[in-house]
């Protein structure tokens, strides 16, 4: 295996160049309109700079450019033209067999739809923001392979680089031994070190007192809104090839905007940017915060094949259980559960069992709180949005396991669907749908009972 390390930092957007534009409109134009024209100039160069001051440092990272596969079912050459040279680690995962490689933050400025398919033994790749100053690349093999060459060699005479990994195949046996020889690196390196600085993990259920964080003393209920995907992982791609971590994301700020501006509660958001957050740190971070209702925002998509036979489109809530209220909702849950898997991440090794039954009691009153704001949103969607049914739905979404807060998973449609997706795009169907939202959660707090805590 062949490792090094990586670093770099946050994208960011622009900000703040319309106000500072209305600001100098403010000025006396008439006295000084000589003056006036400079300063203009002037402060408006200020404010698209101080705008754009949070991007300097994402203007000035590398470049992946283009990435290429050429090979056969038994070797593969992945090559990705870089605008300068980066450390890379690569290492490979099964169940399913994948290959990942971690560099630091990059700009990737591939053709739209790039990595879909696959060639020889690669069968598709994906690729985006993993982590604060990590991009990841992810590429799902047919077979097990043998990582054969992993470097970035400087094109000569130029500042670029170029990425090169060779993969060739290899039996799973193989496969299994590097797998090994990693985690056992791994452990090696934990070993290493200081016992005092490894902090044992309690069995016992912390309080939302523990978890409620440095704003305890605001008393208005924290809202918490779950972008789902991002980064590595696209999600669902729409029918004209509109990407799910993008819509619900857009979606979700103009939510969190909304919901601030009742003045009535506060409002967090798990990801703010195009990077990937794992499941279980999606729930850490709800309870961490002190979170009085979570809300994972999302958006649905169905085969070519049952597309062709019925036209399933519409918004959908669920909740979670242990047993899926129907097929669809089991496999919903199922792909939405691999996220973690399509970005790379190794499992989490199964928590404690007291732990767990100390979890499943402090669920049984959340659960029936979060079918409370289910019905709710249910009757707010209906005649303002398109619906996939009247009832709420439920499986076991890995997201949705935070025992002490309500939570629930909203798809806002199908993306597999042309008019879904117009809507999904649309900002007029966008407030219509945070709207219905806004009054949910204005009614679900207006009802809770007094003795519950936010």
């Amino acid at each position: 295996m062949i490792m090094t390390m990586t670093k770099d930092r946050l994208e960011t957007g622009k900000h703040g160049q319309q106000a500072g534009n209305a600001a100098v409109l403010k000025l006396p134009v008439l006295l000084f309109p000589g003056f006036f024209a400079c300063f203009l100039v002037v402060f408006s160069a200020f404010a698209i700079l101080a705008g754009t001051g949070a991007t300097s440092a994402l203007a000035k990272a590398p470049i992946a450019r283009d990435a290429r596969l050429g090979g056969d079912e038994k070797r593969v050459t992945f090559a990705v033209n870089l605008s300068r040279k980066v450390a890379i680690r690569v290492f490979t995962l099964a169940e399913p067999y994948r290959v990942v490689i971690d560099l630091p933050e990059v700009r990737f400025s591939f053709p739209a739809g790039l990595g879909r398919r696959g060639k020889g033994l690669v069968s598709a790749y994906r690729y985006g923001l993993f982590a604060p100053g990590k991009s990841r690349i992810v590429i799902d093999v047919k077979k097990p392979v043998r990582i054969k060459r992993a470097e970035v060699v400087t094109v000569k005479g130029k500042s670029n680089a170029r990425m090169i990994i060779e993969l060739v195949q290899t039996t799973p046996d193989r496969f299994s031994l590097g797998l090994s020889r990693r985690f056992l690196m791994k452990e090696l390196e934990e070993e290493a070190t200081p016992k005092e600085a490894k902090k044992p993990q309690p069995a016992k259920l912390p309080s939302r007192e523990q978890t409620a964080g440095k704003n305890a003393s605001d008393k208005r209920p924290l809202i918490i809104i779950d972008p789902g995907h991002g980064g590595v992982d696209p999600g669902a791609i729409g029918a004209r090839g509109t990407l799910e971590k993008d819509v619900v994301l857009g979606f979700s700020r103009l939510l969190k905007k909304k919901l601030l501006k009742t003045g009535r509660f506060r409002v967090e958001m798990t990801r703010n940017i195009d990077t990937y957050i794992p499941l279980h740190s999606r729930v850490k971070f709800g309870r961490d915060k002190g979170g009085s209702l979570f809300i994972s925002i999302h958006a649905d998509s169905i085969s070519r094949k049952r597309r062709k036979r019925n036209r399933v489109r519409g918004a959908s809530i669920y909740i979670l259980s242990d047993r899926a209220s129907d097929e669809e909702a089991r496999a919903l849950a199922r792909m939405e559960n691999r996220a973690d898997i399509i970005a790379g991440v190794e499992l989490p090794e199964s928590e404690n069992p007291v732990t767990n039954i100390l979890i499943d009691l402090a669920q049984r009153e959340t659960n029936a709180l979060s079918a409370m704001f289910a019905s709710l949103q249910l009757q707010n969607m209906r005649g303002n949005v398109k619906m996939h049914g009247y009832k709420t739905r439920s499986a076991g979404f890995r997201v949705l396991k935070a025992p002490d807060i309500p939570s629930v998973l909203l798809e806002l449609g199908y993306l597999s669907s042309i008019h879904d997706e117009k809507n999904l795009k649309s900002a007029k169907w966008q407030r219509k749908m945070a709207a219905s939202i806004v009054r949910s959660v204005k009614t679900f707090f207006s009802k809770r009972v007094a003795r519950m805590p936010f």
